[in-house]
């Protein structure tokens, strides 16, 4: 757990500066969520092996009982054998007590064997639980490293386009922005500049022309006017 809490604790102290002269975080999650899949098939090998010693145990514990109570039920017969006079009591006795003896051994061999078992069982268990947290842990971080990676790439689009608008600002297109709105408002006061030296440069009799012509215009249009009011019989034969 401690090596994964170190990748998750990279960018909160001084990211940038930490970033730069690491890997990068989501590759290293994703390496070391494969060590973590190698120390699992470790574990599992580990497990099965003691599992297996634990059976051998378990099996060799029942052999043994067995063992135990066959020499027992010969040391019976041996004995029901002399009470039947089948053999003497003596052959009966001095087998009958190797018999005992060798139960005796094997209960002693059984009480070893017996506390193998439980040792590997206590192993077994202990092995189990690691297997099981690190399945869950492997789940948990690969479910994680799923969420650094869409993360990543979210952060890495969104530092794109931040980046390009950061360079189009830099690249000062307001400012070349405004130097075309003064060109323009120069060009058009220019514009408005020669129009009034077109009009101030008119001669006198340009202008005396222009003012006779305008009451000229004037003038005859009363005349006419005057003429149909006075005779309107006229515009009606018209």
């Amino acid at each position: 757990m401690g090596f994964f809490k170190r990748i998750f604790k990279i960018g909160e102290a001084n990211a940038h500066a930490v970033l730069d002269n690491i890997e990068d975080p989501v590759k290293m999650t994703e390496q070391g969520i494969r060590d973590m899949k190698v120390k699992l098939d470790d574990s599992i090998k580990a497990l099965a092996e003691v599992k297996a010693m634990a059976i051998r145990a378990k099996n060799e514990s029942n052999g043994l009982r067995n063992k135990m109570q066959e020499y027992e039920n010969k040391a019976i017969q041996l004995i029901k054998r002399a009470e039947s006079g089948a053999i003497t009591p003596e052959d009966a006795d001095r087998l009958a007590t190797s018999a005992l003896e060798q139960k005796e051994e094997k209960g002693r061999n059984l009480q070893v064997s017996l506390n193998n078992q439980k040792t590997y069982e206590a192993q077994v268990a202990k092995l189990k639980s690691l297997v099981d947290r690190l399945k869950d842990n492997i789940s948990k971080w690969e479910n994680e490293a799923k969420t650094l990676k869409a993360r990543a790439k979210v952060s890495e689009a969104t530092t794109s386009v931040n980046k390009q608008l950061a360079n189009i600002d830099s690249s000062s297109t307001v400012a070349m922005l405004e130097r075309m709105k003064t060109k323009v408002e120069e060009q058009e006061a220019l514009s408005e500049s020669y129009a009034d030296i077109a009009f101030e440069s008119r001669s006198l009799d340009d202008e005396i022309d222009s003012v006779l012509e305008g009451s000229s215009s004037s003038g005859s249009d009363a005349l006419a006017a005057l003429k149909a009011k006075m005779n309107p019989d006229n515009k009606a034969i018209e």
